[in-house]
């Protein structure tokens, strides 16, 4: 019997244990959350860009990046489960199941989804209570940055995932930006879930004036000279204020606690400084 067949068998054998006792996780979001509901121990492999707790990278084994993975090294850690994100890991998530493992693939796109995330999660390993329990103080967070900037005059707010070509930010994020007393000057574009669908112009950007840009380029260093210094942006109020901010791509990007927690505070931060 060649390789690949045991690597196939053994997955579908272990199809029936609940709660999964070996999960891999492709994305940090996941990682995540199993630690703050206590199972990490059910972690057996995660993404190279998981960086959250700070402990994970000694403690985890890493197999993937985010549209790339070591199917073998995955396989071979024999996972009861792997948890994969959107499209964008499909290839990933294809190879995986045609070895007969166990994928499942979350898609949450705005803070609603991110929540409950949480909570399906939370119930795929045997924590519901503690799920929940964690979802509702991340509603009662909300909620409560919500209140302290009620009535105050929104700042118009320009946030920048990618630099080249100009992608704005995704839904999760001007949800964020709205509690934290801005407005988002491409709510429309942050309705779209693929970046492709959120391009936009240097013109619409100097049009929409933003009082501050906040920027997160997927990994990549920030550069705030580098926007400072394009054309014709010098009549835009951030930049003429010096209000440029990097939120790092780990606590903004990736649709999870991060997110929900040290992501706002930046976001606060930038916007009452």
């Amino acid at each position: 019997m060649n390789q690949l067949a045991v690597f196939k068998r053994k997955p579908r054998e272990r199809m029936k244990i609940y709660p999964p006792e070996r999960i891999v996780c492709l994305t940090e979001e996941t990682v995540e959350t199993l630690y703050l509901l206590g199972e990490q121990d059910r972690i057996v492999g995660v993404s190279g860009y998981a960086v959250r707790p700070k402990q994970v990278r000694k403690e985890k084994p890493r197999v993937s990046a985010f549209t790339s993975a070591d199917i073998p090294k995955i396989l071979a850690l024999s996972p009861d489960l792997v948890l994969a994100f959107s499209d964008l890991q499909a290839e990933i998530a294809s190879s995986l199941i045609q070895a007969g493992v166990t994928v499942m693939t979350y898609n949450q796109r705005d803070l609603a989804g991110i929540l409950a995330m949480i909570q399906h999660l939370g119930a795929t390993v045997g924590q519901q209570d503690r799920a929940l329990k964690l979802v509702n103080q991340y509603k009662s967070r909300l909620a409560n940055f919500r209140a302290q900037v009620e009535g105050r005059p929104p700042l118009k707010v320009y946030f920048e995932e990618w630099d080249d070509p100009m992608i704005s930010g995704i839904k999760w994020v001007s949800e964020l930006i709205e509690i934290a007393g801005g407005t988002d000057i491409f709510p429309n574009y942050a309705n779209q879930a693929a970046a492709k669908d959120r391009f936009v112009t240097s013109n619409e950007v100097i049009l929409a004036a933003p009082d501050v840009i906040l920027a997160s380029w997927c990994g990549k260093k920030v550069r705030p000279e580098k926007i400072a210094n394009r054309p014709g942006w010098d009549s835009i109020p951030a930049i003429q204020n010096g209000r440029i901010k990097e939120i790092k791509s780990p606590l903004i990007l990736q649709p999870g606690p991060a997110a929900l927690t040290d992501g706002l505070d930046c976001i606060v931060e930038a916007l009452t400084i």
